[in-house]
């Protein structure tokens, strides 16, 4: 057996196109999508990061406003913009580019941003509202992740989902989704003993440990769908996920590759929320006015 491979830029592809149609509708109501990216230092990857996620505002046409500092800003400053960014009418989506330097306060920063345009899905209401089943912005990767298993057609009712991570970015909240859709998810990180064998009795697997190659074909049973959600660099340089590719794809029914699979799909999400924000905000009007 070789995998069929989840092509996420694909599936990507598909739902931004989706998303720019029901952007040109809702600007026919006066009302353009905004999203407000704050960086702060010079961290490479976060750099681009940002840049992916202005082109693609600019792909859909949505309104996106950059705003850079340089290491030393104050957390008093940030959470300053921030609270401007609450109130302004033009900006429907909020998103504070992680990781942070180490004299701010990431949770600090992430309940200042106001749940209503938390499109990261960070905010502790939004995680509560999850977690019961509320109405919320999803976490992107986590909801970019159960896109992709819809997409592909992949049954969630009653298969049984081992996440390996428990991280709140990625391996919390991915459980919880999977769990919403009557999976039985079994959670793994770095204590868990005899790994193996749980993963081996997966029909899905969530890979988000941050570790190259870290799960091999002896942790997949055969025919198992394997999400790769890893970012790593391995021995040659080579961006490359959690999952050892090459030998996984041989038992495994379905795969993500690292690049291409996961990553497309949480931008995408990001600006889905985006304009969902900007919806809501203009019902919210709507309902003042009437």
């Amino acid at each position: 057996m070789t995998a069929e491979i989840i092509n996420g830029k694909e599936i990507a592809k598909r739902k931004k196109q989706e998303i720019f149609v029901e952007v040109e509708e809702l600007k026919k109501s006066g009302v353009t999508p905004g999203l407000a990216v704050i960086l702060v230092g010079d961290n490479q990857a976060s750099q681009t990061y940002v840049r992916s996620k202005q082109k693609t505002c600019k792909e859909l046409g949505m309104h996106s406003v950059l705003i850079e500092y340089n290491e030393s800003v104050s957390e008093e400053e940030l959470l300053r913009k921030i609270e401007q960014l609450n109130i302004d009418g033009s900006i429907h989506g909020i998103l504070v580019q992680l990781p942070l330097p180490d004299h701010i306060s990431e949770m600090k920063v992430i309940e200042t941003i106001s749940p209503e345009k938390d499109v990261d899905g960070f905010h502790p209401v939004n995680i509560g509202r999850m977690m019961i089943g509320q109405e919320a912005f999803l976490s992107c990767t986590p909801y970019g992740i159960l896109v992709l298993l819809k997409e592909s057609g992949i049954e969630l009712e009653g298969k049984h989902v081992v996440v390996v991570g428990r991280s709140n970015i990625v391996g919390k909240p991915v459980g919880q989704l999977l769990l919403n859709e009557n999976a039985t998810v079994t959670y793994c990180h770095s204590r868990t003993k005899g790994l193996e064998k749980l993963t081996q009795a997966a029909d899905i697997i969530i890979a988000a440990v941050g570790k190259a190659g870290f799960i091999t074909k002896d942790h997949v049973k055969q025919g198992a769908v394997v999400i790769d959600v890893g970012i790593n660099r391995n021995s040659e340089g080579k961006l490359c996920g959690d999952v050892a590719f090459d030998e996984v794809k041989e038992v495994a029914g379905y795969l993500t590759p690292v690049p291409g699979g996961v990553g497309p799909m949480t931008i995408t999400v990001l600006m889905y929320n985006t304009l969902k924000s900007a919806r809501d905000s203009l019902s919210k009007l709507q309902r003042t006015n009437s």
